[in-house]
């Protein structure tokens, strides 16, 4: 259990990142699954070759931030549409990743790194997706925070204000996969190893975060949105883990994450459907009233 705990918040880092360009910019960004898997291959790298390891986790958020603003320049410069500039910088990124490790997987286990320390693995990870909520929810605050969420919602206002909404996107991607790519890092120390193909995936398990956990708290006005996520991957990842040890086969992952993703997906639906129904009856309601008063 504790061990599921600990993958939930390395994970819930990652769908945070997941959540700035998913929610906030409404950008699909396919870089994902390739800065993740970026991220394991640096820090991989660097541990092999005796490289500190907070300096190869610092180098994992560099090399997550430039393939963010790889995807950015492609969409906001070349004009490339949101969704080819992702999957074209993921793709370059398997080539990439094959190369920063000179294979196709690392093994860890022989490397100090920080899931081998006298402190507990799950302590480590929950400081970690801590750091990255504080950090995250502060900047959110900020001038270029409630710029970046101007332009998710409403890019033309942002840019008649005289905001350059090409570089926020671009800040935005390159906070986004920076986040992503730590994930990877801190995922490869606690599995004592870094595989190319460790990323497939990951957008799709983030936006399960998401849904899960916006979805179950959307109207408790005191628990923040990243909260919720951090949350809602926890109840993912132990739905997995008790899915699987229900019968199913690993394989059956994608199947799975596909089922919760519609189902929290429906019931969002009818909610909606609910409170738009009960609007029109009361608002029925309301004129029968006032036209029992004339």
């Amino acid at each position: 259990m504790l061990s599921i705990l600990t993958q939930s918040f390395i994970l819930a880092i990652m769908a945070i990142g997941v959540y700035i360009t998913y929610k906030i910019l409404d950008f699909p960004d396919m870089t994902a699954d390739g800065s993740y898997t970026l991220g394991a291959c640096i820090v991989a790298s660097c541990l092999v070759n005796s490289v500190p390891m907070y300096i190869s986790i610092l180098l994992s958020i560099i090399g997550g931030a430039i393939a963010g603003l790889l995807t950015g320049l492609l969409h906001v410069k070349l004009k490339i549409s949101n969704l080819l500039s992702g999957i074209l910088v993921m793709g370059m990124l398997y080539s990439i990743n094959i190369r920063i490790m000179g294979k196709s997987n690392i093994p860890l286990f022989d490397c100090k790194h920080l899931f081998n320390l006298n402190i507990s693995p799950v302590i480590v990870a929950l400081l970690f997706v801590l750091l990255c909520k504080i950090f995250l929810e502060l900047f959110l605050k900020t001038g270029l925070g409630y710029a970046l969420k101007g332009v998710g919602d409403n890019e033309q206002m942002i840019k008649s204000l005289g905001v350059n909404t090409g570089n926020i996107k671009i800040l935005g991607l390159m906070l986004s996969n920076a986040i992503i790519s730590l994930a990877g890092g801190l995922t490869a120390q606690f599995q004592g190893f870094s595989d190319v193909n460790m990323g497939t995936g990951t957008l799709m398990l983030g936006i399960a975060s998401i849904i899960i956990g916006l979805t179950l708290f959307k109207k408790i006005v005191w628990i923040s949105d990243i909260t919720a996520i951090i949350v809602g991957t926890i109840i993912y990842e132990f739905s997995i883990y008790f899915a699987i040890q229900g019968g199913m086969l690993p394989s059956d992952l994608k199947l799975i994450t596909s089922a919760i993703i519609i189902i929290f997906l429906a019931v969002t639906k009818f909610n909606y459907k609910k409170a738009g129904k009960f609007a029109i009856n009361r608002g029925k309601s309301f004129s029968k009233l006032a036209k029992a008063n004339k």
